[in-house]
């Protein structure tokens, strides 16, 4: 066997090895099992590219970036919150991005501005370029706006914000084109791409608020495997046409039921979002808030038929879900089944609760979704909502005027008796005030979600 053939091979192995992967993906018990299944495919397609580039490799430069790589991901990989998941997803994501917009520079700088070079590398090159660019400095405002060193709110120019985010596509397109063209682009062009593909970057995520940043974070990652797979083409990298496409075609369809799951189109969402946290008093039009005790809450749900638990951001703020676990646990040997209600957009990413809550080992059956669930709400006794505010606003059914009319929520005001733990009054992401919490079966335990939860298995205990 040549080395050319067992390149192709070990490509092969490693791109079955993504795949095989991705499916254990699907359910929490073989999520670790499956990304380190992944992971064993990546490296393998590292190393089968060393090997193809054995004659040409700059090595000491290979090694340096291996090195910064390694010394940059490892720490927050290992050391990161799981409530700064989403934040860190993001600046990863955009890492990826920005990554292949300079693999981009590099080969039109390789090339003396792509002189010579096939009409596929010049395209693909480009379009990484551009895509990538934009999927870097548009995931640096996501990782803001999640960390909320930026403002979550829209934060846009008003009228002329879409006539100049389309002003700046057409400029980087038309720059793209001038090199397209040309035998040897002038550095200056590709450097003024770069640049309006950052400002396109920039200007499309700053106005989309954070109720739509879970959509945003999806969105984004599609881009950043389309524009690896346009730089795969370019350099003729198997691996990076591979990994980008999947990367690509999961994100794309993510993103699609993401945007579903609001009732928002994805044009919608770019055009510019809703979002920003207000302060809500504990009386509005709505009339006031009943507040609550983690005894009257235990006692409440000790004798209920079923407990219905909605986890939010807040549950993750508090990292209280091991907390819920215990909870759950005494509730269940007192006879009270107990079982989960996820939103697909709760939290701040896809798929959020559902790790937090694994994390906790609660059983993944106890999980149910939005469409399962929902019939469930006005059969059952007690709904404990954790932190959850906009996924289960009955504004998005009953208000007409709501910026979330039309989201599908969770039905939780369709339960007898309603608790909702929080902190304060402040509405959700999308800085919508919830009529739930105003209704005459909620009762409100303000606080922190896991000394909350821990106060009420204290009182359960006592029962």
């Amino acid at each position: 066997m040549t080395i050319d053939n067992a390149i192709n091979l070990a490509y092969i192995v490693a791109f079955a090895l993504f795949i095989y992967g991705l499916m254990g993906l699907t359910g929490p018990k073989t999520a670790v099992r499956g990304n380190k299944i992944a992971a064993a495919g990546m490296a393998i397609a590292v190393v089968a590219t060393l090997v193809s580039i054995r004659d040409t490799g700059n090595w000491f430069l290979i090694a340096a970036g291996i090195a910064v790589g390694v010394l940059l991901g490892i720490p927050p990989a290992k050391y990161t919150k799981m409530t700064a998941m989403p934040q860190l997803v993001a600046l990863f994501n955009g890492v990826g991005g920005g990554t292949v917009a300079l693999i981009a520079w590099a080969e039109f700088n390789g090339s003396h501005g792509f002189r010579g070079e096939p009409v596929y590398v010049v395209a693909g090159s480009l379009f990484g370029a551009i895509v990538g660019s934009v999927s870097f400095w548009g995931s640096l405002i996501a990782f803001g706006k999640l960390q909320e060193s930026i403002p979550g709110r829209p934060i846009g120019i008003g009228r002329l914000q879409q006539p100049l985010n389309i002003a700046l596509l057409i400029a980087s397109v038309a720059l793209a084109i001038c090199i397209g063209i040309s035998d040897g682009g002038s550095s200056y062009l590709m450097l003024a791409i770069l640049c309006f593909a950052a400002a396109l970057g920039l200007m499309v995520v700053l106005p989309i608020g954070g109720a739509d940043m879970p959509v945003v974070i999806s969105l984004l990652n599609a881009l950043t495997g389309l524009s690896a797979a346009a730089a795969g083409l370019a350099l003729n990298n198997t691996a990076m046409i591979v990994a980008g496409m999947i990367v690509g075609a999961s994100g794309s369809i993510l993103t699609n039921l993401m945007a579903k799951a609001m009732n928002r189109s994805i044009l919608a969402i770019v055009a510019g979002g809703f979002g920003g946290t207000v302060t809500a008093s504990a009386i509005s039009e709505h009339g006031p808030v009943k507040a609550t005790s983690a005894a009257d809450a235990a006692i409440q749900m000790a004798y209920a038929n079923q407990v219905i638990v909605v986890p939010g951001y807040g549950m993750a703020v508090a990292q209280a879900q091991h907390a819920v676990k215990d909870m759950a646990s005494l509730l269940e040997s007192k006879g009270v089944p107990v079982v989960y209600a996820i939103h697909p957009v709760a939290g701040r990413m896809p798929g959020h609760m559902n790790v937090l809550l694994a994390e906790a080992e609660v059983s993944y059956d106890a999980l149910k979704e939005m469409d399962d669930i929902n019939g469930e709400f006005a059969r059952t006794d007690v709904t404990l909502v954790i932190g959850a505010n906009d996924v289960t606003n009955p504004a998005a059914r009953n208000d007409p005027s709501s910026p979330i009319h039309g989201m599908p929520i969770l039905n939780v005001d369709q339960s007898r008796s309603v608790i909702v733990l929080k902190r304060s009054m402040n509405s959700g992401f999308a800085g919508v005030e919830n009529p739930l919490f105003f209704a005459p079966q909620t009762s409100m335990l303000f606080g922190d979600a896991k000394k909350s939860v821990g106060a009420v298995i204290e009182e359960l205990k006592a029962l």
